[in-house]
């Protein structure tokens, strides 16, 4: 993940269903050589696939990281998946990055939200 500290802290909002989450759940290992940068790449390759909604991230001090990617569709969801750069990537997560890692994908049927005005 990177360093989200210079924009401004708010979530994805919420959007009328029905649509999908994935949730993809890390312990990142000490080396992190090439991480961010790879990260960073994501992030941006991500942005042009049709259907994508947003992302949200947190880190714990501890070293729990989550990341929450919104799609419009499944098959969005499917494309982000089978991007030959995205894939290339969670292989060398996989061999450097992760100590361990879930990947949870749900179909949201309830989302709402809230901003202080």
């Amino acid at each position: 993940m990177s360093d989200h500290s210079e924009a401004p802290v708010t979530p994805v909002e919420a959007y009328e269903p029905p649509y999908y989450v994935a949730v993809f759940t890390t312990v990142r290992t000490q080396d992190q050589s090439g991480y961010s940068e790879t990260n960073a790449r994501m992030e941006d390759l991500v942005k042009d696939v049709p259907g994508f909604l947003g992302m949200d991230h947190a880190q714990t001090p501890g070293g729990l990281g989550i990341t929450v990617g919104y799609f419009r569709d499944a098959d969005a969801l499917t494309e982000w998946r089978n991007n030959a750069e995205h894939r290339a990537a969670q292989k060398r997560g996989q061999a450097e990055w992760y100590q361990s890692y879930t990947l949870h994908v749900a179909k949201v049927e309830r989302s709402q939200g809230f901003t202080r005005g």
